[in-house]
């Protein structure tokens, strides 16, 4: 029993050495205590945002989804948080908001911590040297590559798509993928799975077979 009573005080012991080092009351925790819903507004599902991406576009969409709100600038900043995750979210929870007066002065703080996103963004070149891993499957490869395709600014046609696509290609695929010029990107992706088939069962010679062949010879 007493050994029970020393553990119970030692954790409201802990307890209180906690809170006495950050408060828990909704004041403090709140960051816009002083911001209330309109009567009837539904909090829209945000998309959120992680830190990957264009953070001009997610303030774009952000601001379209809170159009409910009727332009209210504290709204806005109020709910912002809600359209955050992960690093983003860590981000903003560390903020000094005092330090934001309007929607503006967030907005700015915002894109200028992730503007790194937009100016390390895929270029054409970039995407011609982006290699499949050897322990890569193919489908995860060309998911990712054309997800990076994304992002390159001005947008890429599917001619050029694929174009920049062969390029990327190892000598052996590129020879036998040619085909695929002038296709749609997911043509094009049939074409590859059919070599690499091809290549691994031997009805495709590679180059470095070829290579070998001859250097035996």
């Amino acid at each position: 029993m007493a050994q029970k009573m020393r553990s119970l005080k030692q954790s409201l012991k802990n307890m209180q050495g906690l809170s006495g080092q950050k408060s828990v009351s909704y004041s403090d925790l709140c960051m816009f205590p002083h911001v209330h819903l309109p009567t009837g507004f539904k909090t829209p599902k945000f998309k959120k945002y992680d830190w990957h991406g264009d953070p001009i576009a997610h303030l774009k969409r952000y601001c379209n989804q809170l159009r409910g709100a009727g332009g209210k600038e504290e709204m806005l900043m109020a709910y912002f948080g809600e359209s955050l995750t992960g690093i983003a979210f860590e981000w903003y929870m560390d903020q000094d908001i005092t330090h934001w007066h309007v929607w503006d002065d967030l907005a700015r703080y915002f894109v200028r911590q992730f503007q790194y996103n937009v100016d390390t963004a895929p270029d054409r070149n970039s995407l011609s040297s982006l290699k499949k891993k050897t322990a890569e499957r193919f489908c995860e490869y060309a998911v990712k590559w054309r997800e990076q395709t994304a992002r390159v600014k001005p947008p890429m046609d599917e001619t050029e798509m694929v174009t920049i696509f062969l390029q990327a290609q190892e000598a052996d695929y590129f020879q036998n993928m040619m085909p695929a010029m002038g296709k749609p990107f997911a043509e094009a992706i049939k074409i590859w799975e059919m070599v690499e088939n091809g290549l691994k069962t031997g009805r495709i010679l590679s180059q470095a077979a070829l290579k070998a062949t001859s250097q035996a010879i």
